[in-house]
């Protein structure tokens, strides 16, 4: 009897991951330019016109029922939510099929995860005790997967997939780290009509995704509800794309054996109804079998990968870029030197460049000496070590952070530098570090091919 049980996620990983490492490496060099571009109009004389475009407000509905926010809290409470939503859509996808579906593969990233956001809230806490400020230990508790995976993407083939895998496995850990952190740590007063509704929109999710719901609009619609729902609610209305994501069905209508035959079976009766001598317009009927086999590559294909793949470009070149345009632009008073006199900075600054590296490798070690995880394969201790300094590049979600964690504009701008100063610092370093390490790992290669016995 024929199995007609659905197939998870038919693309293979491999070729999915490698189409994600190179998207979001181009976007981590978009990133880094949007940033570079709002430091200096930030610091320039243009500084005002830089904070009137973010301040401008923009109204959306008519009379009573509208929203009114500025273009900076568009941004980040509105755009920033379909980022949260590809966030939670990878989030459910490693957790599926990815690197985080097997206890074993998983452990590694997690307990490295787990010790890159402790260790860093402690150093921020150290600093920070007993202060306002404290608010912020978040801050610098979060990877930026962009970055970090830029670093590896310039140093081409001579870093192994598997470390690749790793960082990307453990930036995802991060950032449901940091969407809890937000959720519960960063959550205003709560209005508990609007979380009823919200509950409500995502209930309704959920019963599409039990009838197998594959078009995007009912997913829209509905999303948008639960979206307004949240924003009233008190809780983070970004947090909303999480939970959303996770409403989406992760597996196909049809297997692959059936959308092959039933393609096959179309296309045949294509050739069939063609008129003789046909060249470049369809029948009628051909048009209704082109349609039908539209449908069938839309059955045939996960809707949790299908949004995922169509989203993921919008997100990271044109949704990341606007945040760092808006956000990254801090006007910097007495040089870089206040890191060091200021302990909001000081925190933010050593959380991410040392505490990243700190927690993340030490954590890691650990796991491996007791034997619940196993170093990526052909990856050098001094490569591993260099990713684990990348982890401390923040950026995105350290910022969004920032911006919750603090009611003072000061202490927001202070946070704001001490990531920044970090992220330059540990993008840099890590680069090196894992350069050095691959040409480590290239020579014990060659040492191996050279100690080989020549054939006769």
């Amino acid at each position: 009897m024929q199995n007609s049980t659905p197939q998870l996620l038919p693309i293979g990983i491999g070729e999915r991951f490698q189409r994600f490492f190179q998207l979001e490496s181009a976007s981590g060099i978009l990133l880094l330019l949007c940033a570079i571009i709002a430091l200096i109009w930030a610091n320039s004389g243009a500084r005002e016109g830089y904070e009137a475009i973010w301040h401008q407000h923009l109204t959306i509905g008519l009379d009573q029922l509208n929203l009114r926010y500025s273009l900076h809290e568009w941004i980040n409470d509105g755009l920033m939510v379909i980022f949260f939503f590809v966030v939670g859509l990878e989030i459910k996808r490693e957790f599926l099929v990815g690197e985080l579906n097997d206890a074993k593969k998983a452990a590694l990233p997690i307990i490295g995860a787990a010790g890159g956001m402790l260790v860093p809230a402690l150093i921020y806490t150290a600093f920070n005790n007993g202060t306002p400020a404290i608010h912020g230990w978040g801050v610098p508790v979060a990877t930026d997967i962009a970055f970090a995976l830029t670093i590896l993407s310039l140093l081409g083939k001579r870093v192994p997939l598997g470390l690749k895998v790793f960082l990307a496995a453990l930036a995802i850990v991060d950032d449901l780290g940091a969407v809890v952190v937000i959720a519960i740590f960063y959550t205003d007063h709560l209005n508990f009509i609007a979380m009823g509704l919200a509950v409500l929109g995502l209930g309704i999710l959920m019963v599409f995704n039990r009838m197998n719901v594959i078009r995007p609009e009912p997913y829209a619609i509905v999303g948008v509800l639960v979206w307004l729902s949240v924003l009233q609610s008190g809780v983070h209305a970004t947090i909303a794309g999480v939970l959303i994501a996770l409403t989406i069905p992760a597996t196909s209508r049809i297997d692959v054996r059936d959308f092959r035959k039933d393609v096959e079976r179309l296309y045949k009766k294509f050739l069939v109804v063609g008129k003789k001598g046909q060249t470049d317009r369809l029948t009628h009927e051909q048009q209704d079998i082109v349609t039908s086999m539209v449908l069938k590559t839309e059955e045939v294909q996960a809707p949790l990968e299908r949004f995922e793949h169509a989203l993921q470009p919008f997100v990271s070149f044109v949704i990341m870029p606007l945040f760092a345009l808006s956000n990254a632009g801090v006007h910097i008073t007495g040089g870089l030197g206040v890191i060091f006199s200021n302990p909001v900075s000081l925190g933010a600054f050593l959380g991410l460049l040392l505490g990243k590296v700190t927690g993340v490798f030490g954590a890691s070690m650990l796991s491996i000496k007791l034997g619940l995880a196993s170093m990526p394969r052909r990856t050098t201790m001094l490569q591993f070590f260099g990713t684990a300094i990348a982890c401390g590049i923040g950026f995105t979600m350290s910022l969004f952070i920032a911006n919750l964690a603090y009611d003072s504009q000061e202490h927001i701008d202070d946070a704001k530098i001490g990531v920044l100063t970090a992220s330059a610092l540990a993008g840099i370093i890590s680069y090196m570090v894992i350069r050095a390490g691959s040409k480590q790992d290239v020579d014990v290669n060659e040492a191996e091919e050279d100690s080989k016995p020549a054939h006769a």
